[in-house]
């Protein structure tokens, strides 16, 4: 189906061709026509399939620039994703007079509450900085039509969903909810039945975790030879843009020192920097003005960098989704990419997971691992021995309810 079949606004149209976008992606056309119904959604769709997008246009076509007020919020896990989605809300808003603002933490509140004041369409926040702004009696909901829960999956890992929870119970007025999530586990399906009304389900690519059109490569080292196999691909691949994963902040830095001689074009991105810092590095790399980014997973989830080629796992994750929030990093919105992967004989468990329980065909460089018999007899509980998530957040701080005089009226 293509854009020009949906009897979209003009100015949305407009915007739309402007941005290049001929047909729809699976996930936009199962979605668009039960948005514009005001149908409840529970998505589970793989990295890259156009989410934003998805969300964004019927959205913004239902939206009514007229009432200048919030009618479309959007909660998401990071400030990261949640610049993401402004840009592109900017984008398809550019011609309808519509306004999309994000509100995350790190950044001035004042500015925030005199946007807010002057009166915003879509709000993205991230579920601290919007519960303060509930808390200071900034935020209305009166005019609300519709809620998405983006990532939830991820919101969960971070220790966000109670926040979430408390969230949904400051909006008393009949809204449309779109939940969409990478994976579906127990906690996410509760919270979906608190908060959808017999919700439409959209499952794609059950079979196919990770997109058809990456490659996935991986390479068998010992931990004294990942530096030099790590630099004998970058001059080898010689990549475009790749983003080269590490599991704590501590690595990265090393990492980065070692390899910032010879390669001036690179950047390292995590957790810890103040937020002006990332988000500088972060629209620096979309812009394609940084080759290399070494990262944490912080820039694993949700992030759409159209132009990566390549994702080089310097450390195997942890955690067998990281590795498919990761790779989905490149091979974007039908783009070929290449995901590589060195290593050490302490993660050929986890990698017989994956192969077990992902559907992606390896290739090897080098030596091919037996992995059945090199992981015989061992036990690891349900989790990789030195498996690291640099980065997490702690969890949720439970919230007492919100003062009756920050309620949103009915």
């Amino acid at each position: 189906m293509k854009f020009t079949e949906l009897n979209l606004r003009p100015e949305i149209l407009q915007a739309v061709t402007e941005m290049g976008y001929v047909d729809l992606t699976p996930i936009q056309e199962e979605t668009f026509l039960p948005i514009m119904e005001n149908r409840d959604i529970l998505a589970l769709a793989e990295t890259g399939s156009g989410k934003t997008s998805a969300c964004g246009i019927p959205l913004a076509q239902r939206i009514d620039p007229a009432v200048r007020a919030i009618q479309v919020l959007i909660l998401v896990p990071t400030r990261e994703l949640a610049l993401q989605y402004v840009d592109e809300l900017d984008l398809i808003c550019h011609h309808a007079g519509i306004s999309p603002f994000a509100i995350y933490g790190g950044f001035s509140m004042d500015i925030q509450k005199a946007k807010l004041a002057h009166g915003v369409h879509f709000l993205v926040a991230t579920p601290g900085r919007l519960i303060d702004l509930i808390y200071q009696g900034e935020i209305s909901f009166e005019s609300l039509k519709t809620m998405v829960l983006d990532e939830a999956d991820e919101m969960l890992r971070m220790g966000f969903i109670e926040d979430v929870q408390f969230i949904t119970s400051c909006i008393v007025v009949e809204h449309q909810t779109l939940l969409f999530s990478a994976t579906m586990p127990a906690d996410i399906e509760a919270l979906a039945a608190g908060c959808l009304r017999e919700p439409l389900r959209v499952q794609l690519n059950l079979a196919q975790a990770t997109p058809p059109n990456i490659s996935h490569r991986f390479r068998l080292v010992t931990a004294n030879e990942r530096l030099t196999a790590l630099k004998e691909y970058l001059r080898s691949e010689i990549p475009a843009q790749a983003i080269i994963f590490t599991n704590s902040k501590r690595n990265g830095e090393l990492l980065y020192h070692k390899l910032k001689g010879m390669e001036q074009s690179i950047e390292y991105i995590h957790g810890g920097l103040e937020q002006s810092r990332r988000t500088s590095i972060f629209n620096r790399f979309k812009k394609r003005q940084i080759r290399l980014l070494i990262a944490t997973d912080v820039a694993g989830r949700g992030l759409d960098f159209t132009h990566v080629t390549h994702i080089l796992n310097y450390e195997f994750p942890g955690e067998l989704e990281n590795y498919v929030h990761r790779t989905g990093r490149t091979g974007r919105m039908g783009n070929v990419g290449i995901a590589i992967s060195l290593v050490t004989a302490r993660d050929l468990l986890a990698l017989r997971r994956l192969f077990k329980e992902i559907n992606i065909e390896p290739l090897w460089d080098g030596e091919i691992p037996d992995l059945k018999k090199a992981t015989a007899g061992v036990s690891h509980g349900g989790r990789r021995p030195g498996g690291g998530q640099g980065g997490r957040r702690p969890g949720p701080v439970r919230r007492p309810l919100v003062p009756k005089k920050a309620a949103p009226k009915s």
